[in-house]
């Protein structure tokens, strides 16, 4: 009989975390060049609820994808910090950030690094989403756990930029292994 209301008494508490983490303020933030993340991000707000915010630099990065990715290797290399052209008005306020990107020469692109250095995501639920083109995470994971010591790193989802927008399927399914769920 005590094994029963333990077990219970164990289910109740968690019910009531998991009602806790999905009532949570959710927050899909992403960097896009080409609108692949982007397209992943409306997905994940779809299914979610959360707030969107798209991370943006001060100086746009180049419309040519050769020009682009000498810029970004550039940033790599001097381990830049560009400065971002809008901020999260209320980061206190959420409880679970999703962190999109697309995987730029095998890590996020240094506008991430700024934002994740911007803010104080200790004691948040992180859960990282990246698009590719065959690179999947590249080093990107060390690089997210490096910059956010102290939050709950869930799992990522990762897809193949071509596959974005057929993607959805996918990010259902990611976020209902996550617990984070979904179809709101």
């Amino acid at each position: 009989m005590k094994r029963i209301m333990f077990l219970m008494a164990f289910a109740v508490v968690l019910s009531g975390a998991a009602q806790a983490q999905s009532k949570g303020k959710t927050l899909i933030a992403y960097f896009s060049w080409g609108g692949n993340t982007r397209e992943v991000a409306k997905q994940i707000q779809q299914q979610t609820g959360g707030d969107l915010f798209e991370i943006t630099t001060v100086k746009p990065y180049s419309a040519d994808y050769n020009e682009c990715v000498a810029e970004a290797r550039k940033e790599q290399q001097a381990n830049a910090r560009p400065p971002l052209a809008a901020e999260v008005k209320d980061m206190a306020a959420y409880d679970v950030v999703f962190v999109g990107y697309p995987n730029w020469c095998g890590s996020m692109p240094m506008a991430l690094f700024t934002f994740l250095e911007t803010y104080d995501l200790r004691g948040k639920t992180v859960l990282p989403f990246c698009t590719h083109g065959s690179g999947r995470w590249g080093r990107s994971l060390d690089d997210l756990k490096k910059l956010c010591p102290d939050v709950t790193l869930l799992e990522g989802f990762a897809v193949s930029g071509n596959l974005a927008r057929r993607s959805k399927d996918g990010v259902a399914a990611w976020l209902q292994k996550t617990g984070i769920g979904g179809n709101k």
